[in-house]
């Protein structure tokens, strides 16, 4: 059995054991259902110490024994201890947390602003989400542009009584997506008197401040009086982290001073955009058009000029004297004066529920609303961009280049002949061309640095939900729930020039590009204005089962619960560039409708007192015309007492997604690349354009796409010789066939492109014809979409490729399989001390792609698959060892994290030919293979005064422990780290203080 290489366990022990022995791990991470039997408790007002823990997720009966299945159990009560304030942080600090998880720190592409769980490795939207057992509605935004899953950040954590987390294929019960798992939110049910809590906090550099108030009164006792109702509210604001506060090398793409290259090319190359313009003059082709400027340079070598004085240059100058390139302009480092680590988020939101007695029946009313606002600051957008995707090419800003023209006039329209006609005050080579206007044009670099960048995004969810249950004669327990929810997303965009807007301010001289500080705002909002998109999902379901017991077995009851559910789903994910009238903004948009009618079964068989057996199977038919049954074995052996032996064998689907199966939903989504050496080669004269850029992938919704199909099987065992000790043990199998992938060969279409960069054409348009053949001949579906304007330096050259259409396809299958390790102890060391102590560890021993017809792809312990988890890759080793040393009013709770070393490669990138995996593939370089292993440790105490008031500080990452650095190719947004695996390394120690109180 794998286990920690000798240094990687040696630098976990040094840093957890003197805490770990010393101090406390919170039960709020790994705790896996315990083997004793549990009854339903008969109220939940008290805290949830005092209350048994009942497994109601992967089953149907409403009282749950022990299970087979391996289910880990996170309590309000544990997760206070741990410093835990939200649902996003608690859920994804299971170690089952894999490839393809979302983090707040991922603040670029189509999900920012959301937060999503992958259960082992399987993906977002292969993991289901469950609140109190019934589905919610998805984020309108698709992950990667296709994946959907439940917002984490928009789930109230007020009235959470406890989260269980199923780590096994469930689409038996629950139906579709169920493949890696399902986690189910849990709320309390009765709360009687007011109970809240305030806290502030700020880390240590001063910033990323975290100030969480709540408080819920409720009224009534359930048990005595036949009712109770609560209502509760909760509020949260996390302050913004810039990357410039935490110092190299999360500041700069300039690794030199580590033995990296110096990827910030704001410094040393004149064609680089900054928000100081700089200028060459060249020939423009239609005087109306500043989009006609030519790709050739006036002069050789071509001569740069700065708008701005060289004296104002915030940071300094630098020049270049070339063969190609001659002048001086301000540098800048645009990573250090924009990136960001963290964005601000501002969460509240409220929740009541009702419960009553009719009779014998139960019945419950509930609702939620909750608000969860993201603001993203993201480094200025510049001038030059390709046309959107799916948009004329004559659009595009970039190709053959956007210039300032001579002339400039009112109307903004055929200004070189107009009466009141001027020279352009933004072209410095308007006057020595008064007489000569289509040769005095000036190609202009320039990010709109005085118009505002970044996004504002406000996602409301609404839902309701209302249940009956009780017993009829026979003994058959009944139950009916029903819920609705809707979640609203308002996405605003600030930055992006407006192609209409920004002709005109060209035209008519409007815009300064000289000293754009001068601009009014209303100039700004004419070039880009405001753009915002407002999109919604809902989720409507009705489920209904009875159960009884049917007769007794040598080991209990045999047991029958039957149930049938009816869903409708919706989305409308409109597109933020709809007019295609903004170069360069994503035109991504999803939109479906469809309802899913099911039935479903459960057997629980305790043939004897050693030996239960469950079956389970389940029937989805969507009016899309998707059938599937899936059904699923259980097991658990107890040959001696405290030994026992447990296993499942499941079958499931994922249905595709809106943005996957319907015609109208359509993206383009982009992924780093470094061109090759060839292409380098062949562009001696221009760092900018040889430097690693964002290449685009365009996909179509495919309405004949097929559902994928899942077999997986979990074998285990745990040991538990006395009370107070629990070890458990899982190895997992998971393999998904005819998968839903966006172009399994597009890193191949991709180097097919650049493989005719060495060769000699007649001109770029030649060259990109050749190289656009050659993606074709890769396979059905493979074309090149956007192509970049010519090299003015070498103007024969082949051009970057920027999009590559790719299709979706049911093609491949992949295997997953890991070790899953849990530990429980709680010793007893006195009267009123006691110390506990959790381990809960993942090692994913493998994650394999087949392509069909290719090399496999082998992902785990790398980055890789890069598409699919933006850029966070499939750690090896992922655990949580959390100690709680209790003693009398004082409890003092360590909870360490580790993340294994990652290998910086990944087998679904173009750097990684026929699967490569060497260091010969490394996406950055053979220096930077390997990205460190990390561990850090949150400490809590908390001094409970009586039964009323408790008090609480916490001390984040205590040891002060740093990111492992990691070139990141993929995402520039995230410079040189992991955010998914690695933020609390970034934040660096925090400090946290608080208060709760109870009446």
């Amino acid at each position: 059995m794998a286990f920690f290489p000798s240094a990687h366990r040696i630098r976990l022990l040094a840093t957890a054991a003197p805490l770990g022995f010393m101090l406390a791990a919170s039960p709020a991470f790994a705790q896996e259902t315990p083997p004793a039997p549990a009854t339903a408790p008969a109220d939940d007002t008290g805290t949830d110490a005092q209350q048994p823990e009942i497994v109601v997720t992967g089953t149907l009966f409403r009282s749950a024994t022990t299970t087979a299945l391996p289910v880990t159990v996170l309590t309000s009560d544990n997760l206070n201890k741990a410093g835990i304030t939200n649902i996003t942080d608690a859920v994804r600090s299971i170690s089952a947390d894999g490839a393809g998880s979302i983090g707040n720190g991922f603040t670029s592409g189509f999900s920012a602003g959301g937060a999503a769980i992958s259960l082992r490795n399987v993906g977002v939207s292969s993991t289901v989400v469950l609140i109190d057992g019934l589905r919610s509605a998805n984020f309108p935004l698709n992950d990667d542009g296709h994946n959907a899953y439940v917002d984490l950040n928009s789930i109230p954590m007020v009235n959470l009584q406890q989260i269980q987390v199923l780590k096994d294929g469930a689409s038996s019960l629950y139906g579709a997506d169920a493949i890696g798992g399902v986690v189910n939110i849990i709320t309390r049910k009765h709360i009687k008197g007011i109970e809240g809590g305030i806290e502030g906090g700020v880390s240590e550099k001063g910033d990323g401040q975290k100030y969480r108030a709540h408080l819920l009164v409720g009224i009534g006792d359930y048990q005595s009086q036949g009712y109770n109702f609560y209502i509760g509210g909760e509020y949260e604001y996390g302050g913004r982290i810039d990357a410039a506060s935490r110092g190299f090398p999360f500041n700069t793409l300039d690794l030199r001073a580590m033995g990296g290259a110096d990827n910030n090319r704001a410094d040393d190359t004149l064609t680089t955009p900054t928000t100081n313009a700089v200028v060459t003059r060249t020939h423009q082709t239609d005087l109306n058009n500043p989009l006609a400027g030519s790709v050739t340079n006036a002069t050789t070598p071509a001569v740069y000029t700065s708008l701005t004085p060289l004296a104002n240059c915030p940071y300094g100058t630098f020049s270049e004297n070339t063969g190609s390139r001659v002048g001086t302009a301000c540098a800048h480092d645009l990573t250090k004066e924009y990136a960001q680590i963290l964005p601000l988020q501002e969460r509240y939101g409220g929740v009541a529920r009702a419960s009553f007695r009719l009779g014998s029946v139960d019945a419950y009313l509930m609702g939620s609303y909750f608000n969860n606002r993201v603001n993203i600051i993201r480094p200025p957008v510049g001038i030059r961009q390709t046309q959107a995707f799916g948009g004329n090419p004559a659009t595009a800003t970039s190709n053959p280049g956007i210039v300032l023209p001579v002339y400039i006039c009112s109307s903004g329209v055929n200004c070189a002949t107009a009466a009141d006609r001027q020279l352009n005050p933004n072209n410095p080579y308007a006057a020595a061309y008064a007489a000569d206007p289509a040769n005095g044009a000036a190609r202009i670099y320039y990010l709109f640095g005085d118009i505002k960048s970044g996004s504002n995004r406000i996602n409301q969810v609404y839902r309701v939900s209302g249940g009956l249950n009780g017993t009829f004669a026979g003994g058959w327990d009944w139950n009916v729930e029903a819920a609705y929810s809707r979640d609203n997303l308002s996405y605003t965009l600030f930055g992006f020039p407006n192609l209409a807007g920004l002709v005109k301010a060209i035209n008519t001289g409007s815009y300064n590009f000289v000293n754009p500080s001068l601009n009014s705002q209303a100039v700004r909002d004419a070039v880009a204005p405001a753009i915002t998109a407002r999109s919604r999902s809902a989720e409507a379901t009705l489920d209904a089962s009875i159960s009884r017991s049917l007769f007794k077995l040598p080991g209990g009851d045999l047991k029958l619960a039957v149930g049938g559910q009816f869903r409708r789903e919706t989305l409308t994910n409109n597109s933020l560039n709809p007019n295609l009238d903004v170069p360069g903004l994503s035109t991504a948009q999803a939109y479906g409708a469809r309802s899913v009618v099911a039935g479903f079964f459960e057997i629980d068989a305790p043939v004897f007192d050693s030996l239960d057996l469950k079956a389970s199977g389940r029937y989805d038919h969507y009016s899309t015309g998707i059938g599937h049954f899936s059904p699923k074995f259980t097991a658990k052996f107890e040959p001696i007492k405290g030994f026992s032996l447990r296993g499942s064998y499941s079958e499931g689907f994922r249905a595709p997604t809106f943005a996957e199966s319907d015609s109208r939903s359509s993206y383009s989504g982009f992924v780093g690349y470094t061109p090759n050496a060839a292409f380098i080669a062949a562009h001696p004269n221009n760092g900018a354009y040889t430097v690693a850029y964002s290449l685009g992938r365009g996909y179509v919704g495919n309405p004949d796409i097929k559902p994928e199909t899942s077999r997986s099987f979990t074998l285990g065992a745990i040991v538990d010789p006395v009370p107070w000790l629990t070890f458990t043990a899982d190895y997992f199998n998971i393999k998904k066939s005819n998968l839903i992938v966006t172009g399994p060969k597009t890193s191949d279409a991709i180097n097919a492109y650049y493989s005719v960069a060495s060769q000699t054409f007649a001109s770029a348009s030649a060259a990109a014809a050749a190289g656009c053949a050659k993606v074709a001949a890769v396979g059905a579906g493979y074309s090149c979409n956007v192509i970049d304007g010519a090299d003015p330096f070498s103007p024969n050259a082949l051009p970057r490729l920027l999009v590559v259409n790719a299709p979706y396809v049911n093609a491949n299958y992949s295997v997953i399989a890991g070790l899953e390790f849990g530990f429980d102890a709680k010793i007893p060391i006195s009267s009123d001390v006691r110390l506990e102590s959790r381990l809960d560890m993942q090692e994913t021993l493998k994650y394999n792609l087949y392509p069909q017809g290719g090399a496999v792809q082998r992902y785990a312990g790398t980055v890789g698959p890069e598409d699919l988890s933006s850029g966070g890759g499939t750690p090896r080793w992922r655990g949580t060892w959390q100690n709680t040393l209790v003693s009398g009013p004082f409890a003092l709770t360590a909870t360490t994290y580790y993340v294994g070393r990652i290998k910086a490669v990944a087998a679904d990138q173009a750097s990684s030919v026929k699967g490569d995996i060497s260091c010969n593939a490394a996406i950055y370089s053979k220096t930077f293979c390997y990205v460190h292993s990390f561990i850090y440790t949150d400490v809590n105490l908390t001094v409970t005064v009586n039964d009323k008031f408790q008090f609480f500080t916490n001390v984040g990452n205590v040891t002060n422990a740093r990111a492992p650095a990691f070139p990141n190719q993929a995402y520039t947004s995230q410079p040189n780290y992991l955010a998914s695996w690695h933020m609390a390394g970034l934040i660096g120690r925090t400090f946290r203080a608080g208060a709760n109180f109870k009446f």
